[in-house]
């Protein structure tokens, strides 16, 4: 997908009008003024307002068509009853882009979301980009550029740095603008979306992506709006080996409400959003000091493909407390070479240099042993990451110098190597080590949560192109919803196996398909209006001669006219028993936001109790399918766990990537598949679908 057209002149633009500009600095019309006054804007600035000659010192324009020259971006913060008009003179003008701060629109009610409506076209129509509405606005701190009403830059402004934050509420993203300031890493640039009327978050995101003054997107978002342009924009990102951290919040229910009523946006289900973004190479966050954290290490722009972990500090517990972190993680630590360790114990006999590498505080009496501890670690146990534990001593007035040096020369030999200082000091102490280079963290804990985030960038930026699914002529779907013959008739279709099986409308039938398939066989209920047919006594299993079919039969019928006398029953399904398999469960839904989604899990208590399932939009080939399915904790069942044969995992695979195609070619009709069980056989046998629900709109 293209990168979006206007955002250029609204981020970084030439000249700049001010509609509702303000004298008083301190008001929304005002503070945007004065900031680029203060921080040297280089571009051409234009207050308009029809009551005064002159704003804050410079000339102002009664209207916007008085300007002189062209004027590429304009800010709007007028009253909502005047924001349509503002628009109107905007396109007449030539604006190619507008920040609206005006609120009382699609956040608030029908009429504001209506009224927002016909904003958002009359700009369209004269071809003008527009932020917000109910936006806060942006800045780019390294033009002096800030169309933005915050007053966090009363405390001070955003450092220079490579750090983009694009977020959709206003409030927080300039939190998050301010928190990278105190915390001294560079964050220059912010936009925040509101409302997107017009401009979306998945929008700032690719054209951040596509920056060149940007390394690392920090995103703030509420709810994804548009998700194929959202999912372009992250694509992009992994493809510029451009890192997105990700705070998406709404995980709640009561969380997902606040989302809608705060910024109109459909929140979506947590579980696909955190599938999607995972697989889409996004870190997502929970807290604002992961965020940060993890931006801060990204700008270094090392991502480890087979990322490990090196730790050397001289306390053992703070090892352990590492150690743990790290296996919770997923991040390797390997032990050390034992011919480097057998060095290393000559130096210090009562040092532990396996991994962590603890040189104990008896290295202090001699620093040059830290040095050579820190170098055997980075050269000899070849760890992509590493973590220095020297707590206190990295403020020691008499410590601290020669530690520093020892240090300096051990990491400036592995520039390839992300290496992180966890020590307690004063923040000028902190300052000499940052000036030298070093990244710097109280929490040793929060040091491994940003290294392991390194190494799953690497391995995002290093995929490969994915494998195509494959064709699958998707059946045209029934106007209604489809019983279960239906419903087998169509994965029939899409080359997911099941069994040969008959509905029957007579006992008689019945009997006489059972000795066709042969004993013992099933008989479950057909009725396209009862989908629960163990709860409705619809299943008989087992079934050994003609007397027990026939009395399952009769049962069955009864049992659903009890249930439900108004239900509809086409008959009963005859079918074999099929044993021997591990029951496992494959299904879509489509998600309101990102659309078709796929499932798998194994059946049982591990897809009811336990949740074990992996989610994936559709479609995807194969290789993918079997990648969800190993990752699923349950997998060991399939792959022979305790001597059981090995379950045909392939065929597996093939059956759900088969439907998360048919998912995504059958339309939006189509809402959810269910198929569960589909009983997966012994290694070269095949999978078989011995259940499956179809859920189509009306």
């Amino acid at each position: 997908m293209p990168a979006p057209d206007g955002l250029t002149k609204l981020i970084r633009p030439d000249s700049l009008a001010v509609l509702g500009a303000s004298n008083d600095p301190t008001r929304i019309g005002g503070r945007p003024i004065a900031y680029m006054k203060t921080r040297g804007f280089p571009g051409a600035l234009h207050p308009v307002n029809p009551n005064r000659q002159t704003v804050q010192g410079l000339t102002a324009y009664p209207r916007l068509a008085d300007v002189p020259g062209p004027v590429d971006a304009a800010i709007i913060a007028v009253p909502a009853a005047s924001a349509l008009e503002a628009v109107r003179d905007c396109v007449a003008k030539g604006v190619k882009a507008a920040i609206m701060f005006t609120a009382g629109f699609a956040e608030v009610d029908e009429p504001g979301a209506a009224a927002q409506a016909e904003i958002v076209a009359v700009a369209r129509a004269g071809g003008m980009r527009l932020l917000g509405p109910n936006c806060l606005g942006l800045f780019d701190a390294a033009r002096g550029y800030f169309p933005i009403f915050s007053a966090s830059f009363e405390n001070g402004w955003p450092l220079p740095g490579r750090i983009g934050i694009a977020s959709q509420s206003g409030a927080y993203g300039s939190h998050l603008g301010a928190l990278c300031r105190d915390r001294r890493v560079g964050a220059p640039l912010l936009v925040t979306t509101g409302n997107e009327a017009d401009i979306t978050l998945g929008e700032v995101i690719h054209w951040m992506a596509e920056d060149e003054a940007t390394d690392v997107i920090a995103v703030y978002a509420e709810g994804i709006r548009e998700a194929g342009s959202f999912l372009a924009a992250i694509e992009t990102a992994r493809r510029n080996r451009k890192p997105v951290v990700m705070m998406k919040v709404g995980r709640s229910r009561l969380g997902a409400a606040a989302a809608k009523s705060h910024t109109a946006s459909i929140a979506g289900d947590d579980a696909v959003t955190d599938a999607v973004l995972r697989d889409a190479g996004v870190h997502r966050v929970r807290t604002t000091e992961e965020l940060v954290d993890i931006a801060h290490v990204a700008t270094r722009r090392i991502y480890p493909v087979n990322n490990t972990l090196g730790v050397i500090t001289i306390s053992g517990g703070a090892g352990v407390l590492i150690s743990d972190a790290a296996d919770a993680l997923g991040l390797p630590m390997p032990p050390m070479p034992q011919a480097a360790q057998a060095r290393l114990k000559a130096l210090i006999p009562f040092s532990a240099p396996a991994n962590p590498v603890d040189c104990t505080a008896q290295a202090f009496n001699d620093m040059s042993v830290v040095g050579t501890f820190a170098e055997s670690m980075l050269a000899d146990g070849g760890y992509a990451s590493a973590i220095g534990f020297f707590t206190q001593v990295g403020a020691s007035a008499s410590v601290a110098p020669p530690l520093r040096e020892q240090l300096k020369k051990a990491v400036a030999k592995h520039p390839d190597r992300l290496f992180i200082l966890s020590i307690l000091a004063p923040v000028e102490t902190v300052k000499a080590w940052e000036a030298d280079g070093f990244l710097v963290f109280e929490d040793p804990t929060r040091a491994v949560v940003a290294l392991a985030a390194m190494g799953r960038f690497g391995e995002a930026f290093a995929r490969g192109p994915r494998q195509a699914p494959p064709e699958v002529a998707a059946p045209t779907l029934p106007e209604t919803a489809p019983d279960e013959a239906g419903a087998k008739r169509i994965l029939s279709a899409i080359g997911i196996a099941v069994p040969a099986e008959e509905v029957c409308a007579t006992a008689d039938g019945a009997v006489a398909a059972a000795r066709r398939i042969g004993f013992p066989v099933a008989l479950k209920l057909v009725s396209p209006d009862i989908v629960h047919k163990s709860e409705a006594g619809g299943v008989k299993l087992g079934l050994a001669d003609d007397a027990a079919v026939r009395a399952g039969f009769d049962a069955i019928l009864r049992n659903a006219a009890a249930h439900d006398p108004q239900a509809r029953v086409t008959g009963v399904l005859v079918s074999p028993m099929v044993t021997g398999g591990v029951e496992c469960v494959i299904g879509l839904n489509r998600d309101p936001v990102f659309g078709p989604v796929a499932m798998v899990g194994l059946g049982g208590v591990f897809v009811e109790v336990l949740r074990d399932v992996a989610l994936k939009l559709c479609p995807f080939g194969e290789d993918e399918a079997l990648a969800m399915i190993r990752g699923l904790r349950g997998f060991p069942l399939l792959d022979g766990a305790r001597g059981r044969p090995k379950a045909d995992v392939r065929a597996l695979a093939a059956a759900l990537s088969r439907l998360s195609v048919f998912g995504a070619a059958a339309g939006p009709r189509l809402q959810s598949v269910d198929v569960n069980p589909i009983m997966v056989l012994p290694e070269g046998q095949g999978a078989v679908a011995l259940d499956a629900v179809i859920e189509l709109a009306d």
